[in-house]
């Protein structure tokens, strides 16, 4: 890492906090719901609430960020905001309750992270191949919170999940503390900059792939740890599969930087949207044969490590630096927002008028979709 050991420490253990956080909500909050008695419909259209704040979310925080020039600050105050709204997590228990509770913390978290992947990237500097050297560690904090959760939850109820949760978001909001307060210059003929942008064919594709890519994702993020569980898995077992494919996403991070400019970003694109189609097929047809979970579980290191890092590259190749931080929040906001809540809701619809398989063949589908949509429109000079 070239970047100062402290600046490296510092932006590592953001994300190391994130994502640890993230490790607990995604494969463990549905069986949460599931416990509280809600069928699949309710638990999509829950699920869906994570996701669908960042429609919204991350534009507000980027455009706040942007126009005040203090990014880190509002990073801390949406941390800090994420805490105290889920501390009424402990005794929201009802659908209104809990959709309410999803709307308030998520709208806070969903905001931070591209304020975040803004400030890594410019304090990397000349540097910003060696990002996925950073966000690294927001895998190894997804593995470990996996990984120690699953094997917990076959002792405790999941119940225990609320206080744990609380504990992530108390030392995500410490560890934004760590990171340097700067003041940036505000840029103030910025809208302009970034409604020509928008009306580039080429960014138009890179968004609507990115909400596809996340539409196919939706069932996985939703509903893997209970249709895993319903063929027989157990949550020490469940965990290991979310963990093997965050390890094999960090192998990816460590060579990232090399793949991109060996592949480019275009190809690497392509191959990776084939890959969510291989990915969500052994998902659907094969749940009960372990060597191909296995090997559907380890090509999340290019369904979701190449894919990520390449849209952080094309986020930072299209938008101009006075729109860095709006253009990060259009990638969260079409993709993990639109896409993920739309894939969240409509897994839920499927699995209830058909079965679990069937949500990963829809997943398969989408993401021939969006291969479809790079293929004859995301084209790119020299990349």
């Amino acid at each position: 890492m070239e970047c100062p050991g402290s600046s490296y420490w510092r932006l590592s253990s953001f994300y190391l906090a994130y994502f640890a956080l993230l490790g607990g909500i995604v494969p463990f909050w549905g069986l949460y719901l599931q416990s509280l008695g809600f069928d699949e419909v309710a638990i999509g259209a829950l699920m869906a609430m994570l996701m669908a704040t960042r429609i919204i979310a991350p534009n507000l925080w980027g455009w706040l960020a942007d126009r005040s020039g203090r990014r880190v600050l509002v990073i801390r105050l949406g941390a800090f905001a994420t805490l105290a709204v889920f501390s009424f997590a402990f005794e929201a228990k009802g659908f209104g309750q809990l959709l309410w509770l999803m709307f308030g913390f998520s709208f806070f978290w969903n905001g931070i992270l591209p304020q975040f992947e803004v400030v890594t990237l410019r304090a990397l500097g000349e540097h910003k191949h060696r990002y996925s050297r950073v966000r690294v560690w927001g895998s190894v904090g997804f593995i470990l919170a996996v990984v120690l959760l699953g094997a917990l939850f076959d002792y405790v109820e999941i119940g225990y999940l609320v206080p744990i949760l609380w504990g992530l978001m108390l030392l995500l909001a410490l560890s934004t503390l760590w990171v340097p307060a700067t003041t940036e210059n505000v840029v103030s003929r910025h809208h302009g900059a970034l409604s020509a942008t928008l009306r580039r064919p080429e960014v138009l594709a890179f968004l609507g792939v990115c909400l596809l890519i996340q539409l196919g994702h939706g069932p996985y993020y939703s509903f893997y740890s209970i249709y895993m569980a319903e063929q027989g898995y157990g949550k020490v077992a469940i965990g290991l599969l979310w963990a093997l494919g965050v390890v094999a996403e960090v192998g990816v991070f460590l060579v990232m930087h090399r793949l991109i400019a060996f592949v480019g970003l275009r190809r690497l694109v392509l191959a990776s949207l084939l890959t969510c189609v291989l990915r969500w097929w052994l998902t659907a047809g094969y749940p009960d044969v372990l060597p191909l979970v296995l090997i559907a579980q380890v090509l999340h290191a290019v369904t979701f490590g190449c894919l990520h890092a390449a849209a952080i590259a094309l986020v930072h190749h299209f938008f101009p630096a006075s729109t860095q931080g709006q253009g990060q929040a259009l990638y969260s906001s079409v993709g993990f927002g639109i896409g993920g809540a739309l894939g969240a809701y409509l897994s839920g619809v499927i699995w209830s008028g058909f079965d679990g398989e069937a949500i990963f063949w829809f997943a398969a589908v989408v993401s021939l979709m969006g291969w479809v949509v790079a293929w004859r429109w995301l084209k790119l000079a020299s990349m």
